[in-house]
């Protein structure tokens, strides 16, 4: 069964295909105002705009909610995946106290109810000007192989983050339950993935949305270099060569740009930290263009009407 997004989808015409584009953001932690007010004032270019969101939304389950109604309410269709900072566990009380699979499951109903896409709906056909592109949200955590420099198992990795003091919160913050570990779940989720992966019909050209990176490479530019390993698995690493992928959408790292990996695009989308985004020449950026177009570090802000001629201006803009 193939999802067709809804939602919208003005400028389809008779033909199944959208004069729009395929939009990406992540890691918008709405958390502070600074970035609450940036998301508030996100719109799209067309009304057939899709937006696919990678992660980092909030911590709590209301304001993720919150958000993705609110561009759900304003783009053809919103595709999201999870984050680390989704699965936090912040409450003794209420929804927030929900924790690991259970907290996930309650993140997918709240998106099913407000028409956004998750990982555990079938995978959805963006009907672009240049052809169909199946969309696959990907919900695949990390198991600690992005080992640290000079380690070789997740123990050794960890002792050396500890030695450091750079440890992520999710060692405090994201349980696995009824997993008994992240790993574990992560595990699960790659397989069960992979599966779903395997029965697309192969000719048909896939973007796919994931939280962190399919491949270590991204990671090597990080600051500190154990944090790569709350960064992703090492069992995707051939998954962009082995699937017919167009485009790896990503976040998570907080460093946006474009990178070509085996001929392969991938788009790191993040909006990041006020102080993060306030520190760039460029400011914050909301989004990222993913298709039609293939930009060189295209990038979009917030954007007023723009005419045809000026669309197809940013698509080329060189942005880092």
């Amino acid at each position: 069964m193939d999802a067709i997004g809804g939602g919208g989808g003005a400028g389809s015409g008779g033909s199944g295909r959208v004069d729009g584009s395929l939009l990406a953001t992540s890691d918008l932690h709405v958390s502070y105002p600074e970035n609450r007010a940036l998301v508030e004032g996100m719109r799209p270019y067309s009304d057939a705009d899709w937006l696919l969101v990678a992660g980092d939304v909030s911590e709590r389950i209301d304001d993720i909610v919150a958000v993705l109604k609110l561009l759900a309410d304003r783009f053809a269709q919103v595709v999201w995946v999870p984050g680390n900072h989704e699965l936090w566990t912040m409450s003794a009380t209420g929804e927030d106290q929900l924790r690991g699979v259970q907290r996930y499951e309650r993140l997918v109903e709240a998106c099913r109810e407000i028409g956004v896409l998750t990982p555990e709906d079938p995978y959805a056909v963006w009907p672009g000007p240049e052809g169909p592109v199946r969309i696959a949200p990907l919900f695949l955590l990390y198991d600690y192989t992005f080992y640290p420099p000079g380690t070789s198992s997740k123990e050794e990795g960890l002792a050396y983050a500890y030695n450091t003091g750079v440890v992520c919160n999710d060692e405090f913050r994201l349980h696995p339950d009824p997993y008994p570990s992240r790993e574990d779940w992560c595990r699960a989720r790659v397989e069960l993935t992979l599966r779903r992966l395997e029965a697309c019909d192969p000719n048909e050209p896939l973007v796919l949305v994931n939280h962190y990176p399919l491949v270590r490479d991204p990671t090597m530019v990080l600051r500190y270099p154990e944090f790569a390993q709350w960064c992703g698995t090492a069992a995707t690493a051939d998954w962009h060569v082995r699937f017919p992928v167009t485009a790896m959408v990503y976040g998570h790292l907080h460093i946006p740009r474009t990178t070509w990996h085996d001929g392969v695009r991938f788009e790191e989308v993040s909006l990041g930290y006020p102080r993060e985004w306030s520190a760039r020449s460029i400011g914050p950026v909301l989004m990222r263009e993913i298709l039609p177009g293939v930009p060189t570090d295209g990038v979009l802000s917030r954007p007023p009407a723009q005419t045809a001629a000026q669309r197809a201006a940013r698509r080329s803009a060189q942005a880092w």
